[in-house]
């Protein structure tokens, strides 16, 4: 399936953008293993000089994801399940160190938002059973859900007050974030109720958060990424 993954950069972190952009194409599948790529070529690809490419390459070879073939030329790495698990691993790791921070540094203004956040999402979740209960087509609300969740992610990560970490962390992803979108909703067509168990956990997290508790954020966290990620990683891979 095609990401939006190779597109224009415009940022003054070009590299770490290329880097990001490579790696989720070639993850989920849009650069191919065994595929021959070049400087220039994924330079034309990302509308950026070669400079950033080169970086993100030489990181990439670093990874593992890409193999060098020549002065200027690389090959995408044979990449198996055990290695897209490795991958997973480290980025439900980081996510469980952003709920501890978060448990650290949250402001009682911090937690009452994701409360909010949460109210919207319950509201959603009872329109969407509501008209898959009358046959009802659900695409229109899974995606306002899926907004509403995004807001919740991006305001746990400010919780943690920590910006290096989140760095890290978008830039270890699995899944681009249009990637992880489009794999969703390609499953909620198949079951409109997956994932809907996984909820729970969003209300721990908030209770943990207010506790000051970072085990037990951490652990809310870890089981919902891990959950959600292995959902994703069976969709069939690349």
């Amino acid at each position: 399936m095609a990401t939006e993954s190779l597109v224009g950069l415009t940022s003054d972190t070009l590299a770490d953008r290329a880097y990001r952009s490579v790696r989720a194409a070639i993850v989920t599948g849009e650069l191919r293993p065994g595929q021959k790529v070049t400087e220039r070529g994924l330079a034309e690809r990302l509308a950026v000089s070669p400079t950033p490419v080169r970086e993100a390459i030489r990181r990439l070879e670093q990874d593992g994801l890409l193999e060098r073939t020549g002065p200027r030329t690389v090959k995408v790495s044979n990449l198996g399940d055990t290695a897209l698990q490795d991958l997973a691993e480290v980025e439900v790791a980081l996510r469980g160190m952003v709920a501890r921070f978060a448990a650290r540094h949250a402001t009682p203004d911090q937690l009452d938002n994701l409360d909010a956040i949460l109210d919207e999402s319950d509201d959603l979740r009872l329109v969407i059973g509501q008209r898959l209960s009358n046959g009802e087509v659900v695409t229109r609300n899974v995606n306002q859900l899926l907004d509403v969740m995004q807001r919740f992610n991006d305001a746990v990560s400010a919780c943690a007050s920590n910006p290096v970490l989140i760095r890290l962390l978008d830039q270890t992803r699995v899944f681009s974030a249009s990637e992880t979108r489009a794999r969703r909703l390609e499953r909620v067509a198949e079951d409109p109720r997956f994932g809907a168990e996984r909820y729970a956990t969003h209300r721990a997290l908030v209770r943990a958060l207010r506790a000051g508790d970072e085990v037990a954020a951490e652990t809310a966290v870890v089981e919902d990424a891990r959950g959600g990620l292995t959902a994703l990683l069976s969709d069939g891979g690349h």
